[in-house]
């Protein structure tokens, strides 16, 4: 027997929310595996590219294997790959000479630089929404980022909302509540970052 209001049954609206995120990544990712063809890369190999790409000091591996989700077997291969392609080249890393980090060669960053033309498409629909929807969906997406990072269910970045120079409401101004301590400037919600080359833990 239906029910008298089938919207009873409508799942909750997180439920929705989540679907709605899976089917929009699923086409974000569908537009870079079409890239990653091209180039002749798999998935990983493309998201090693674009993890390296704004850390030219390079990266361990352990390290990308924890931002990927893999193992560190799966994101060795990988890499050994991307070395044997002339995009990656093993360096010392930065914090520490006797080890190992992986680095962009010239040509490696040159072909990341492209990567993100496979979703140009997406961002082309988010700049036509009304710049408000815009920072509020951005802010809404931080928020579900530090929710899932506090239940250690999604990998460090070096984004704003976890950095020691982020001081968050810290201003009146609806603009520009936040603050950041590096520059001793206030820092419109609009202008939080995802991946800053200045971020600090705390």
């Amino acid at each position: 027997m239906k029910p008298e209001q089938p919207w009873q049954e409508t799942p909750p609206l997180s439920a929705r929310t989540l679907s709605a995120l899976t089917r929009i990544a699923s086409v974000l990712r569908a537009g870079e595996w079409q890239f990653a063809s091209r180039a002749g890369l798999n998935p990983t190999q493309l998201d090693i590219l674009q993890l390296l790409s704004p850390r030219p000091e390079g990266m361990r591996l352990s390290w990308l294997a924890e931002q990927l989700g893999v193992t560190a077997a799966s994101a060795s291969d990988s890499a050994s790959s991307l070395v044997s392609k002339g995009w990656l080249e093993k360096t010392r890393a930065v914090d520490d000479g006797r080890a190992i980090a992986l680095r962009l060669t010239p040509a490696g960053h040159d072909l990341a630089e492209h990567i993100p033309e496979a979703s140009q498409f997406a961002e082309d629909a988010l700049s036509r929404l009304p710049p408000g929807q815009q920072e509020a969906l951005y802010d809404s997406l931080l928020a579900l980022i530090r929710q899932l990072q506090q239940a250690e269910r999604f990998p460090e970045l070096r984004a704003c909302i976890a950095c020691r120079h982020f001081q968050a409401q810290r201003h009146t101004d609806p603009t520009a509540p936040h603050h950041c301590a590096l520059v001793d400037a206030p820092l419109p919600a609009a202008l939080l970052r995802l991946d800053c080359p200045e971020f600090e833990s705390r």
